[in-house]
């Protein structure tokens, strides 16, 4: 389960809890699938035959990656929303151009994101950002002594490869976890080292949890940490990571007040409350035709 799993599975558990009838389709294979069972989300598999099916009987089909959004073109279903939820360039080829074209509206993850989209040519009314939501739970006291935690990946975009040569400066032990919402209870420190970013929702968990964040200052994670108020923004060299963590064991009231700030600031710009209004919104503005134009 990845970041943008996670939002889908929120965003599903949202809006049912809310009381609309929501459709999840997910791989038959993947993690998602079995998750949102365990959570009563009413689930199929993905399939050209079952999105047929489930469109037949909603309003809204919202694709959440490349694949379910090629899948809703080219099967001409209307209308038609996308969450774009990744850093990288969108192509200008032709067939690049139509898929894009073909939707009623964006919802870009973070301000940096909406900029892609606009350099590919999509309209801006089209783009909504409406930025990741994360549960906030309760405040509580950093554990000592310090445990450092980062997201296990073999994405090579990532920068495992940089944390470890910087743990390695900083004579330190980095724990890297598969399984976050369990080991940020026990995190005192959490570091998230990355080339690209769309926005970071690994970064907005650990605020979430009261853990003091060292993150890469690029892309999306530009929106979400404040330097020095809500975490530590450093350069994707192994040296200036090493100081960083050096810099917050040594210090433990810069240590609370980072975890503070950081979980004040998911509090009130990333909450799950704000990702599912925000993503009720644009439903609304699509289905009453506002602020858009038609899908060619």
């Amino acid at each position: 389960m990845r970041g943008g799993q996670w939002q889908v599975l929120r965003l599903a558990g949202g809006l049912s809890s809310a009381g609309h009838d929501v459709t999840l389709l997910a791989l038959q294979e993947g993690t998602l699938l079995q998750v949102a069972k365990r959570e009563g989300i009413r689930v199929e598999p993905l399939r050209a035959g079952r999105l047929w099916s489930a469109a037949g009987r909603s309003d809204i089909v919202h694709a959440h990656d490349a694949r379910s959004h090629a899948l809703a073109v080219l099967a001409r279903l209307r209308p038609v929303v996308v969450s774009r939820r990744v850093a990288f360039t969108i192509g200008t080829g032709i067939l690049s151009k139509l898929k894009y074209r073909r939707v009623d509206r964006y919802i870009a993850i973070s301000g940096f994101v909406r900029k892609r989209l606009l350099d590919a040519g999509i309209a801006p009314q089209k783009i909504r950002v409406v930025y990741d939501g994360v549960p906030c739970p309760a405040s509580r006291p950093l554990p000592e002594p310090v445990r450092i935690v980062a997201p296990a990946t073999s994405d090579p975009m990532k920068g495992s490869d940089l944390l470890r040569e910087a743990a390695k400066l900083a004579g330190v032990e980095v724990w890297f976890s598969e399984h976050l919402p369990a080991d940020l209870k026990t995190a005192s420190m959490f570091v998230y080292i990355t080339r690209q970013e769309g926005l970071g929702s690994a970064a907005l968990l650990a605020m979430a949890h009261g853990v003091p964040v060292i993150a890469s200052g690029v892309d999306g994670l530009l929106e979400v940490v404040q330097p020095e108020r809500s975490g530590l923004l450093v350069d994707n060299e192994p040296m200036a990571i090493a100081g960083a963590m050096r810099r917050l064991l040594s210090d433990a009231s810069l240590r609370a007040l980072l975890a503070e700030g950081g979980h004040r600031r998911v509090r009130e710009h990333f909450s799950e409350e704000q990702m599912i209004k925000g993503t009720l919104e644009v439903y609304d503005d699509v289905l009453s035709g506002k602020h858009g134009e038609p899908a060619i």
